[in-house]
C-alpha cells in the first residue's frame, strides 16, 4: 500500500515450540556389567580420572552431565521402539486370528503387507482424484490459448525509478507516451518504443501514487502522499524509434524467476532530464494521504480519493472544492470515472465500492455495493455498462451498471489483485497480482493468457498496476511493480480471441 514517504516492507519471525517432554517409562533393562548400580556420572569420572585434560574441571563436569542428557534420551527412544514394537506383534497376531495373514509367509511380514496395501490403494484413490481435478482445471484454464498463435512481445522496460512504481497512464493525446508514478516522490514520462525518460515531475513531497491524464490536452494529474493532488503541464519530443525488438514468448509461458524473486532492478534514475517542479493547480483539502485522482468527462473537474475516507470534486481552473463524497467506512483505495458520463466509482479498504451519479446537477445519487469480502483495491468502468472490482478477496466481479445486484461473473485467482485496468476496444481484463503474475480474461471470466515470467523477463515484485494503450489490432499492455519498472508488452488481441 503506498504511504507518505514511500514504501515499506513488513517482516515476520518464527518461534520455535519446546520440545515436548517425553513420557516416563516404568521398564527396567537388565544390566551385566558389575558397574551398573553405580551413578553415570561417577563412572565417566572414574575413566577421565587418569587422563591428562586441560579443561577446567566446571567444565569437564558440565561436559559429563550433558553426555549423561543424551545417553539418557538414546535409552528411552530405545526403549520407546521396544513397546513399538511389541504394539505391533499383538496386531499382528489379532489380525492373525482374523484370518488376514498370507498364507505361507511370515504372518508378521503378511499383517503389515495387507495393511500397508489398504492405506496405499486409498492414497492412490486420493492422488488420482486430486490429479484429475486440477489437470481439468489446468486444461480449462489454457482451452483459449493452447495451440494459438497468440504472442506476448517484450516492448520495452522502463527503468529510472529510485523506488516501487504504483500506477502508470498512457496519454489519450499526441505524442503519445507513458507515465509512471512512483514512491520516489516523482513522475517520469517515457517515450514507448525507446524506453527514454524524456520529463520528470518533481513537484511533490511525498509519495506519487496516482497519474492521470487530460483527456485533450497536454496535462497529467497527481496524488500524493503529501495529502494533495497537482495538475501539470508538459511538453516533449518524441526521440526516433529503435529497430522492433526480438524478444518474443508464449501468453501461456509457465516458467517461473523465483531465483530473481528478492533482486531489484539497478539504475540510478535518469540523468539530465527536464524537470517541472511547480504545479498549475493543487488541490489540497483532504487530510490524509490522496491515493488516487482521476478527471472526469470533458476535463473540467477532477475526483480525489483519500485515505481521510473520502473522495473529492474540484473545478479544474479555480481548484475550488465543489463536492466532498463521503459515506466509506474506511481509507479509500482507489477512484475512476466513466469515460462518457459524469460516474466517479470509489473503491475503499470497508471491502465495498460506491457508484455516484453526478450527471443530475440537482441530484447527486450514491448507490453502495458489497460483493467482496476484503479491500477493494479498485473498481474500474468499461466503454459500455460494466464495473469490473477487483480486491485482495483474490476475486475480480463483473458487473452490470442496469443491474448491480449480484455481479454477472466472477474470477476467482490464487493472489491478491491490484490495480485493474480494461482494454477499451475488445475488453480485455488485465489483473495485476501481488504474486508477480499478469493475467488476461475476457468479460465472461474466461482466462486468455498470462503475461511470461521468466529469469528473462516479468516483475521480481509485485505488480501494482496495468494500463492498456490500443491502436486497431496491435495492443499495448503496460505493467509496473515494487521491482522499481515498468515493462511494455505488444499483445495479439486478435489471435488470442480467435481461439475463444
Amino acid at each position: 500500500m503506498p504511504v507518505e514517504g514511500g514504501g515499506s516492507s513488513g517482516s515476520a519471525s518464527a518461534a520455535r515450540h519446546p520440545k515436548q517432554k517425553r513420557k516416563a517409562h516404568s521398564l527396567s533393562i537388565r544390566r551385566t556389567n558389575s558397574t551398573e548400580d553405580r551413578p553415570l556420572g561417577i563412572l565417566r569420572g572414574d575413566m577421565l580420572e587418569g587422563q591428562d585434560s586441560k579443561l577446567p574441571l566446571a567444565v569437564r563436569n558440565n561436559l559429563l552431565d550433558l553426555f549423561g542428557q543424551i545417553e539418557r534420551e538414546f535409552e528411552n527412544l530405545y526403549i520407546e521402539n521396544i513397546e513399538l514394537r511389541r504394539e505391533i506383534d499383538s496386531l499382528n497376531e489379532r489380525l492373525t486370528g482374523d484370518g488376514q495373514a498370507i498364507e505361507g509367509g511370515d504372518p508378521t511380514k503378511g499383517a503389515l503387507k495387507a495393511k500397508a496395501s489398504h492405506s496405499t490403494s486409498q492414497l492412490s484413490q486420493k492422488l488420482k482424484t486430486t490429479y484429475k481435478a486440477s489437470t481439468s482445471k489446468i486444461v480449462s484454464s489454457f482451452k483459449a490459448t493452447t495451440g494459438s498463435r497468440a504472442l506476448c512481445q517484450l516492448l520495452k522496460e522502463y527503468v529510472g525509478h529510485r523506488d516501487g512504481i504504483w500506477d502508470l497512464s498512457v496519454t489519450r493525446t499526441q505524442p503519445v507516451v507513458l507515465g509512471t508514478a512512483s514512491a520516489d516522490h516523482s513522475a517520469l514520462l517515457w517515450s514507448i518504443e525507446t524506453g527514454k525518460c524524456l520529463l520528470r515531475y518533481a513537484g511533490h513531497a511525498g509519495s506519487v501514487n496516482s497519474i492521470k491524464f487530460h483527456p485533450t490536452e497536454q496535462m497529467a494529474l497527481t496524488a500524493s502522499g503529501d495529502q494533495m493532488a497537482h495538475i501539470w503541464r508538459y511538453m516533449v519530443q518524441l526521440p526516433a524509434p529503435p529497430p522492433p525488438p526480438d524478444v518474443s514468448a508464449p501468453c501461456d509461458d509457465d516458467q517461473d524467476s523465483s531465483d530473481r524473486e528478492e533482486g531489484e532492478v539497478d539504475g540510478d534514475g535518469p540523468t539530465e532530464v527536464p524537470t517541472v517542479r511547480v504545479a498549475t493547480a493543487t488541490m489540497k483539502s483532504h487530510q490524509g494521504v490522496v491515493i488516487a485522482a482521476d478527471w472526469l468527462v470533458g476535463g473540467r473537474q477532477v475526483v480525489t480519493a483519500s485515505w481521510d475516507r473520502a473522495a473529492n470534486l474540484y473545478e479544474v481552473e479555480t481548484s475550488e472544492l465543489v463536492h466532498t463524497l463521503t459515506g466509506h467506512d474506511q481509507e479509500l483505495t482507489h477512484c475512476c470515472t466513466h469515460p462518457t458520463q459524469r460516474l466517479v466509482v470509489t473503491s475503499s479498504r470497508d471491502t465495498t465500492f460506491r457508484l455516484w451519479d453526478f450527471r443530475d446537477p440537482s441530484i447527486h445519487s450514491v448507490n453502495v455495493f458489497q460483493g467482496h469480502t476484503d479491500t477493494v483495491t479498485s473498481a474500474v468502468f468499461t466503454v459500455g455498462d460494466n464495473v469490473v472490482s477487483g480486491s485482495d478477496d483474490r476475486t475480480v466481479k463483473v458487473w452490470d451498471l442496469k443491474n448491480m445486484r449480484s455481479p454477472i461473473a466472477t474470477i476467482r485467482t490464487d493472489s491478491a489483485v491490484n490495480r485493474i485496468s480494461v482494454s477499451a476496444n475488445q475488453r480485455i481484463i488485465a489483473l495485476p497480482h501481488d504474486n508477480r503474475q499478469v493475467r488476461l480474461f475476457d468479460m465472461s471470466g474466461v482466462r486468455l493468457a498470462r503475461l511470461p515470467r521468466s529469469n528473462r523477463m516479468g516483475h521480481r515484485r509485485m505488480v501494482c498496476c496495468t494500463a492498456w494503450n490500443e491502436e486497431n489490432q496491435a495492443c499495448n499492455l503496460f505493467t509496473c511493480g515494487f521491482d522499481r519498472q515498468a515493462i511494455g508488452w505488444n499483445i495479439n488481441i486478435a489471435a488470442l480471441l480467435q481461439e475463444k
